[in-house]
């Protein structure tokens, strides 16, 4: 089975090849190039394998570039994020020392205490005074 149909490939590769289509050249320069390009290729395989420490360095380099990059953008945002938390902190600090400022007006001092039976003083306070043989 495999043999009627490698002969029927073979046959059908023969008749290809007497229907050639000739392309039309341009110049012999392009064409030989054309062919030298395609059957050599660009670079040897000796000069590939001797360049591939470089091509291995240069691809680190270039990882450890990409890295940096995203390290430096997450940095930023970091300090985006800890720049609006210090604000949002120093609003609310400014909001409650002028919330304690009122608080601690006498007259809102004596307004809180009036519920616990406490009241200002009308009158000085008397001072006492003690003699060292008292003691």
């Amino acid at each position: 089975m495999n043999n009627r149909f490698r002969e029927e490939i073979e046959e059908e590769e023969a008749q290809l090849e007497e229907v050639e289509v000739k392309p039309k050249r341009k110049g012999p320069e392009k064409d030989n190039f054309l062919k030298k390009f395609l059957t050599d290729g660009v670079v040897s395989k000796e000069a590939a394998t001797e360049a591939l420490p470089f091509l291995i360095f240069i691809s680190v380099l270039c990882m450890l570039y990409i890295a940096n990059s995203h390290m430096a953008v997450k940095n930023i945002r970091d300090i985006d994020k800890l720049n609006k938390e210090v604000k949002e902190l120093s609003w609310e600090y400014k909001s409650l020392k002028a919330d304690l400022m009122f608080k601690s007006k006498l007259t809102e001092v004596a307004k809180k205490v009036d519920t616990l039976g406490i009241k200002e003083l009308t009158e000085p306070p008397n001072k006492i005074i003690v003699s060292n043989n008292e003691h």
